[in-house]
């Protein structure tokens, strides 16, 4: 899952979403250097993507693209995932999109020197780009993946999966609406037994 369904998935803990969010900058036993929660955030993050890669939902939505984009398969169905989760975010949640991401942002900024350097360097740019709110539209997405495009020194070819994406619409919306609530449960529960280890 990309940064919006993390975020979602960490419950109302602000210290869960810190760690959930910075996870994949947060290298191998490094996360035992960060306060409980954070902790407890970076090893959520994991279980969610260990279960979300090995998920034959998910499986189902890569094998549509992996002739065209391999590896890079498995990155572009994540975004895809977080488009169908800001569209439909009323269905998930009673806070406003906007007003979510606005308060996650702030959470990020007031918290600055927990992140690691590179998730720093970035924060700016997210925010001035509104990322996680331009989720919700195909125009977003089109930007989300040229950008992911351009980090790979245009070897990906991911800002042409927007193709795929309006070809099978409906198809991904369905494949992410059964996994999402099969992730919801299973990281509900992973939280839990996290904070009781």
């Amino acid at each position: 899952m990309n940064f919006l369904a993390h975020i979602y998935l960490s419950s109302d803990d602000d210290d869960i979403k810190i760690g959930n969010f910075i996870a994949d900058s947060v290298r191998g036993r490094k996360y035992e250097m960060y306060p409980t929660k954070i902790r407890q955030g970076i090893l959520l993050h994991r279980h969610i993507d260990t279960f979300t890669d090995a998920h034959p939902i998910v499986r189902q939505s890569t094998k549509r693209l992996h002739k065209n984009y391999s590896h890079y398969s498995s990155v572009i169905v994540d975004i895809l995932y977080d488009h169908f989760l800001a569209k439909n975010w009323t269905q998930y949640s009673t806070t406003p999109l906007a007003v979510f991401v606005d308060n996650f942002y702030h959470l990020l900024e007031d918290n600055f020197d927990l992140l690691p350097p590179n998730v720093q360097r970035l924060l700016p740019i997210m925010i001035h780009d509104n990322w996680l709110l331009s989720y919700a539209s195909i125009e977003g997405i089109t930007k989300v993946l040229e950008g992911m495009n351009r980090r790979t020194q245009n070897r990906s070819k991911m800002n042409l999966a927007v193709v795929e994406l309006q070809e099978f619409y409906d198809e991904f919306e369905a494949e992410f609406t059964s996994f999402f609530k099969e992730l919801i449960e299973f990281s509900q529960l992973k939280l839990t037994a996290l904070q009781h280890e």
